[in-house]
């Protein structure tokens, strides 16, 4: 198939117009201006590379903490409506036998397709920054459970999130990213000097900056000055337009750099779905007004957004003109949460998957391909 589109954004470059040769779900050629022979396809729109959410835990009505495969497929069909092509599912705090029994499960929906892997958000995590887990389950990481969890993933677990305070932390940390695991720091009472050990035993991403952890002090800067100071560390932020204010993308875009912002959406099941009660984990959630809150609190529990609501937002609200803005925004939003990862590169190029994404004027989605089929045909 040979594509051209109006503008072609390939996670690294801006190219008007653009256009794209995919043969075999593989991209094949990819340049600017006018395609090198009449094209399949002809889109007066904007292609982007597939979005990669490493944060969510539902979406459809479904939780992936249910560990169905009914569950699952109908959770990540949603999503990839809206756009993602990669997800990586992530579950709540759980005691031991379960978190092992969700894990299991979703390796094999990893295996079938159907996923792209797993993220573990406990259970090794602060119950002073407990947000929508339980804390009464969150305990000390101990190495004969990660053994055992990590067997149960069987090379499926992408990454896991540790509050660094607790007893075995940097231990922990090691030992997972010894096991190719990618540590993140989130749900947090830590200090700076205990998040600075935890970085340097090898943590690279901060779980939903600001969001369920310690806030900055003036003589206690905490996890948040230490997450986004040093260059080794991907932050994740929810822009959602719930849970940070619009000065605080264009904050830590100035601070950080746009190369070292991850967006996601923290999605849970009542994602695409009216307001009401849902599941997260096992937490009764309200929404109302598309807003998640534990039911009878007042603490919001994940979102209901999808990854174009999220591009959407950041380019609105970045103050940049609006091609940078894109520019970093798609970024944002497919190669650097796929680069922080390690999964394979998201940006459009020669030998990359056929993933990308249609938009329009309004950043809606109008198409969207996954491994050289559409998902949604934008014709």
């Amino acid at each position: 198939m040979l594509l051209r589109a109006d503008t072609v954004l390939t996670g690294r470059d801006l190219l008007r117009p653009g256009w794209l040769e995919i043969a075999d779900g593989v991209i094949r050629r990819v340049g600017a201006g006018a395609p090198p022979a009449p094209p399949d396809m002809d889109l007066a729109a904007t292609v982007v590379p597939g979005f990669v959410d490493t944060h969510l835990h539902g979406g459809g009505g479904a939780n992936f903490s249910a560990a169905e495969p009914e569950e699952t497929a109908t959770a990540a069909e949603l999503h990839r409506r809206h756009g993602s092509t990669t997800l990586i599912a992530s579950l709540v705090t759980a005691g031991p036998a379960d978190l092992r029994r969700q894990v299991a499960a979703l390796a094999r929906d990893v295996r079938a397709g159907v996923i792209d892997g797993i993220h573990l958000e406990g259970p090794w995590l602060s119950p002073l920054r407990c947000g929508a887990h339980q804390p009464a389950l969150m305990r000390d990481p101990e190495p004969a459970e990660i053994d055992a969890v990590l067997r149960a993933g069987d090379g499926a677990i992408r990454m896991v999130t540790i509050a660094p305070e607790r007893a075995g932390a940097v231990a922990a940390i090691e030992q997972l990213t010894a096991a190719g695991v990618v540590v993140a720091v989130g749900h947090t009472e830590a200090t700076y000097d205990q998040v600075r050990a935890a970085i340097d035993a090898g943590a690279t991403v901060g779980t939903h900056l600001f969001n369920a952890m310690r806030p900055i002090d003036r003589r206690e800067p905490g996890p948040i000055v230490a997450l986004m100071e040093d260059p080794r560390v991907t932050v994740e932020l929810i822009t959602d337009g719930v849970h940070l204010d619009p000065a605080i993308y264009r904050f830590v875009s100035k601070a950080v750099g746009p190369e070292r912002i991850s967006l996601i959406t923290d999605a849970m099941a009542a994602t695409g779905m009216s307001d009401g009660r849902y599941l997260l984990g096992p937490l009764a959630v309200d929404v109302a007004a598309g807003v998640a809150r534990v039911a009878g609190t007042d603490t919001i529990a994940g979102s209901t957004a999808t990854m174009d609501r999220v591009l959407r937002f950041a380019v609105t609200h970045s103050g940049m003109p609006r091609d940078a803005a894109l520019q970093a925004a798609v970024a944002q939003a497919s190669v650097i949460p796929a680069r922080a990862l390690g999964l394979p590169s998201a940006a459009m190029t020669v030998g990359s998957a056929a993933d990308l994404v249609v938009l329009d004027d309004d950043l809606s989605v109008t198409g969207v391909m996954r491994t050289g089929a559409w998902v949604v045909n934008p014709v």
